[in-house]
């Protein structure tokens, strides 16, 4: 395999970093697939497994969403705010992007802001 070598500016280096590991991938398996679609738009069979467990992954939290909201409006409310947190952490949500940024997370046994 080749090695491909990039200059990036450090905010950029820095949110892959974040991306990377918040996905528990190197930097080279993270920024892989993005390089192959580059390579190969449009070409299906060039994706990695971590898509497939992404997509997954969503079509499970929308299920479960909508029967937290069913059951208990306050309870997905507070799923919701656990979740946009923990996407800010992992740098996967710019918090200057997101409009309830400031809204803290939420302790889902107590329902007391943290």
């Amino acid at each position: 395999m080749r090695t491909l070598s990039i200059k990036v500016d450090e905010a950029l280096h820095r949110r892959l970093r974040i991306r990377a590991s918040g996905a528990n991938l190197s930097m080279s398996e993270f920024v892989r697939p993005l390089i192959e679609e580059a390579a190969y738009p449009g070409n299906r069979y060039v994706h990695s497994s971590q898509d497939e467990l992404l997509s997954v992954t969503i079509q499970s939290f929308a299920i479960l969403a909508a029967l937290a909201a069913h059951i208990s409006p306050q309870m997905a409310e507070r799923g919701m705010a656990d979740a946009r947190h923990l996407l800010r952490e992992r740098g996967l949500l710019d918090p200057a992007k997101d409009p309830l940024a400031q809204v803290g997370r939420v302790d889902v046994g107590t329902g007391d802001a943290q």
